[in-house]
C-alpha cells in the first residue's frame, strides 16, 4: 500500500511538473509570437509617408547696376513663372523603437523630421537685358534660391503639414491596433498610448 501510494504521489508529481514546464513553454511562445508580429508591423511602417501638392508663383526680377561714377544704370528684368512641384515625407526607417518582451511594452523614442522637398520648374519670359548687365549663372542661382524659400514659405502656412501629420499619425496606427489586440502597450516616450486620439495629441504635441 505504502508503495501504490509512492508511485502515485509521483505520477501526481510527474504530471503536474510536465503541465507546468508546458505551460511556461507555451507562454514563451506566445510571447516570442506576439514579438515577431510588433516587430514586423514596425518594418512594415518603416517607410517614407509622402504627401504632394503643387504651387505655382509669378514674379518679376529685376537687377541694375550702376557704372561709370554712377552716371550710367544697366538694367536686366524678367518675368518668372514657377511651377513646384512639392512632397513632405516622413523617413520612417530612422524611426526608433524599443520592445521590452518581459513588459509587453513597445515605446516609440523618436520619430524623424519631417522633410519637405521643392521641385522648382522655372520659366522665364520678357527677359530684357543691357549689354553691360546680362543675366549669368549667379542670377539663375539667386532665382532659384529666391523661388524656394517663397514656396517653403508658402508651404508651410498650407494644409500639407497637417495632411503629412495625418499620414503619419495613420501609420503609426497601426502599430498600436497590434500591440492593443496582443495585450502589449505601446508608449510615446514615457506616455503610454490608450488610443488613437491619444497618440494623435502627444505625435503632434
Amino acid at each position: 500500500m505504502r508503495k501504490l501510494l509512492i508511485i502515485l504521489l509521483l505520477i501526481v508529481l510527474g504530471i503536474f511538473t510536465y503541465n507546468y514546464f508546458a505551460e511556461r513553454n507555451e507562454s514563451r511562445q506566445r510571447l516570442v509570437e506576439s514579438s515577431a508580429l510588433i516587430q514586423k508591423e514596425v518594418r512594415n511602417v518603416g517607410k517614407l509617408i509622402v504627401t504632394e501638392g503643387t504651387f505655382a508663383q509669378v514674379f518679376t526680377y529685376n537687377d541694375s547696376k550702376r557704372m561709370y561714377f554712377d552716371l550710367l544704370t544697366a538694367n536686366k528684368k524678367a518675368l518668372v513663372v514657377v511651377n513646384a512641384k512639392v512632397s513632405i515625407a516622413y523617413d520612417l526607417r530612422a524611426m526608433q523603437t524599443e520592445i521590452d518582451e518581459q513588459n509587453k511594452t513597445i515605446t516609440i523614442l523618436s520619430i524623424p523630421k519631417p522633410e519637405i522637398n521643392i521641385n522648382p520648374d522655372i520659366e522665364y519670359y520678357d527677359v530684357t537685358q543691357d549689354y553691360l548687365n546680362q543675366f549669368e549663372a549667379s542670377d539663375y542661382n539667386t532665382i532659384k534660391k529666391r523661388v524656394t524659400a517663397s514656396v517653403r514659405k508658402k508651404v508651410e502656412a498650407s494644409e500639407l503639414p497637417e495632411q503629412a501629420e495625418q499620414r503619419l499619425i495613420s501609420e503609426l496606427a497601426s502599430i498600436y491596433a497590434v500591440t492593443n489586440a496582443l495585450g502589449w502597450e505601446l508608449r510615446y516616450n514615457k506616455t503610454a498610448i490608450k488610443s488613437n486620439d491619444q497618440l494623435q495629441k502627444v505625435i503632434i504635441d
